[in-house]
């Protein structure tokens, strides 16, 4: 019997294989491992065409979109045996999306263990949604019906009832000119900056202001002078404290390494930051907690026994060992300052575009060149330490200042949440608002109207504290400015809530003032009605890019009047978690049978996204006649001359298609 059944696979496995080709460049297949009476073991095998590369369920987000399994009857009917297991996977960077991910190329192999609840199971269904790319990513769906005794899979499929089945076909579009999607894909035309600079750069900052800390700025000329001074040797002198320097550096690199190895977990978990609402309310938390330890109410420290271990080890190894065990023993004794700012650093990758491994990193490296910099330059120029500022009460300001700042940035978080979440508490002016409090408190305390607890002596201003002063209070009416319209905060582009996200009476609840909707049957009917193309604008509430677009693209005064005098603007934001009215709600069937509940706004209009177009990013953009003929390539993050360009084709080709 055990012959006979298998026989029986391999053969179901021999017929099911069908010749691949572009239009079906992955072909899947089944297997069943019986292990006792109760557990069996599934395996889904696909060939994948040359080329082509399907995505691990453990892709870090913001890329292609992971595979995903949907075991039905799982927890009722049978129970899963510890999680879906996978064959050999490439990491590669994307230049598209810029972040790291994960695929297979030629075959892919899944495996899952089972354990029967129900007797007398005999026969399981799995559903399989993935996304295969090469020039163009195509999302697809697999059924699996499994027969675990080797006989005839008996079909039994669901119905949807009438509402869901109108609903579910009202998302599909009879799009014509299809062709510019489909031959062409999306076409990403990403900024001119490189996000892993910029956050390079950030870092270098973050460990320029960590040198201005009581916790590092005192032990710059104790180091140096160790070095310079324990050999008679000049040369050896130098060349240690160079090493020391390069050692800092590579200690803070190998700090980011569990992001890159981890990848498939901690990457993919920092990754949703920007749509999870509990992580966004848990990285305010944590910002928080940094900010008051940096203003005096409690320090942040590592068990001192680790110092004092590396401390030791440095004494006893001697040598370059010596040296690395010095460099690790100032990273610790130094956290309570430079561990904040790291978070700090953290945060802000998280909020950057591309993958979180590689920005921290990055972030990382420039944080330890700055803090090993001062190391390598006096141990070089010695004479250069007599004019070193004295430590002092100034150091203790530099911590306060970091500290308005880490609580500036937790308020980014929380309002994340408040826009996903649509809890419609931090609206743009509240926002705005905090932080103009933050800033006056911060203008205050430079001006020494209040004090904290860590704070020494009172004392003269000197001139470097009241020129921050003065540039907390000039940002400060910066803010007050924007708050009533009087200046367009572009500097912080991004990074407040939308315009129209406000506790005032606004003209409409779109971009800029822009009139648009946010619902596609609705636009169309107006479209249609005035006789205009259309801008399909799928956007998100924490999708960063997409008000950089708004904020700098749409606005500027050669993109603006197109859209509000030639377009109908149609907004649809898919990581919106407000649930639709009830009888809106309803079951989605794909074309391979899955079944997929629709309850909120951004279920909807993302699952329209997917099936119409292919795509399942923010931005994009699309331009439709009204008569839903397809004007142009889709395009995603683009500048101002490229969009304005794009925007005007659109419009040509739609006046060509009203003369045939």
């Amino acid at each position: 019997m055990k012959y006979l059944v298998s026989f029986l696979f391999f053969f179901i496995f021999t017929i099911s294989m069908t010749p691949q080709s572009e239009s079906d460049p992955a072909v899947w297949s089944h297997e069943v491992k019986k292990i006792s009476d109760t557990e069996y073991e599934l395996l889904f095998k696909g060939k994948i065409l040359e080329g082509w590369h399907v995505y691990s369920q453990y892709t870090a987000e913001g890329g292609s979109l992971p595979s995903e399994f949907t075991f039905e009857g799982a927890g009722k009917d049978y129970e899963l045996i510890g999680k879906t297991t996978e064959s050999e996977t490439i990491t590669e960077y994307s230049d598209v999306f810029e972040v790291d991910e994960t695929f297979f190329k030629k075959d892919a192999v899944f495996t899952q263990r089972i354990k029967l609840l129900k007797p007398g199971l005999n026969q399981i269904s799995v559903n399989l949604f993935y996304q295969i790319c090469k020039e163009v990513c195509i999302p697809k769906d697999e059924l699996f019906q499994i027969s675990l005794d080797g006989t005839a899979f008996q079909t039994s499929k669901q119905e949807l009832d009438e509402r869901s089945a109108a609903l579910g076909s009202s998302l599909k579009l009879d799009l014509k000119n299809k062709n510019l999607l489909d031959k062409d894909g999306l076409e990403t035309i990403r900024g001119k900056s490189n996000m892993i600079w910029m956050v390079f750069g950030l870092g270098f900052l973050g460990g320029l202001i960590a040198l201005l800390t009581p916790c590092v700025f005192p032990m710059i000329p104790l180091t140096v002078s160790f070095f310079t001074k324990r050999t008679k040797q000049k040369s050896k002198g130098i060349a240690d404290a160079l090493l020391y320097g390069f050692f800092i550096v590579l200690i803070y690199f190998l700090l980011s390494l569990p992001f890159h190895l981890f990848d498939s977990v901690d990457s993919q978990i920092l990754n949703t930051i920007a749509t999870n609402i509990w992580l966004n309310v848990l990285f305010f938390a944590i910002f928080v907690f940094f900010a008051f330890s940096f203003f005096g109410y409690y320090e942040l420290t590592l068990p001192s026994s680790w110092a004092n271990k590396m401390d030791a080890a440095s004494s006893k190894v001697g040598g370059g060992m010596g040296i690395f065990f010095m460099a690790l023993t100032l990273a610790i004794v130094s956290f309570s300052c430079t561990g904040p700012i790291l978070g700090g650093l953290l945060g802000s990758t998280t909020l950057a575009e591309g993958s979180v491994a590689t920005n921290l990193s990055a972030g990382m490296v420039g944080f330890g060149l700055a803090l090993a910099l001062p190391f390598a330059l006096f141990a070089l120029f010695p004479a250069w330490l007599n004019s070193l500022p004295k430590s002092g009460g100034w150091m203790t300001t530099v911590k306060v200042v970091l500290g308005f700042l880490e609580l500036a940035l937790a308020f980014k978080f929380l309002s994340n949440a408040d826009l996903v979440g649509n809890w419609g508490i931090f609206k743009r002016e509240i926002f705005l608002g905090i932080w103009i409090v933050l800033f006056v408190l911060m203008t205050l305390y430079l001006f020494g109207v209040f004090r904290f607890p860590h704070d020494g002596p009172k004392q003269g201003l000197s001139p470097t504290r009241k020129f921050v002063g003065f540039l907390s209070l000039a940002f400060s009416v910066y803010l007050i400015l924007g708050v009533l319209n009087m200046a367009n905060l572009k500097l912080l582009s991004g990074f407040p809530p939308p315009d129209f996200y406000s506790i005032k009476e606004t003209e409409s609840d779109c971009p800029l003032g822009l009139d648009c909707y946010k619902d596609f049957e609705e636009g169309l009917a107006y479209a249609q009605k005035v006789n205009k193309p259309i801008l399909l604008d799928f956007t998100g509430w924490a999708c960063v890019n997409c008000r950089k677009m708004e904020e700098n693209v749409w606005s500027d005064s050669s993109i603006y009047p197109i859209l509000k005098e030639e377009y109908v603007l149609i907004s649809l934001y898919v990581d919106d978690r407000k649930e639709l009215p009830d009888d809106e709600k309803f079951d989605f069937e794909y074309d391979s049978g899955r079944i997929k509940e629709i309850e909120t706004i951004g279920q909807k209009w993302g699952t329209f996204q997917t099936i119409n177009f292919n795509a399942a990013s923010q931005p994009y953009y699309v331009l439709l006649s009204p008569n839903l003929e397809i004007l142009n390539d889709a395009v995603q993050y683009v500048d101002t001359e490229e969009y304005e360009k794009w925007l005007k084709s659109g419009l040509e080709k739609y006046q060509l298609s009203m003369n045939r």
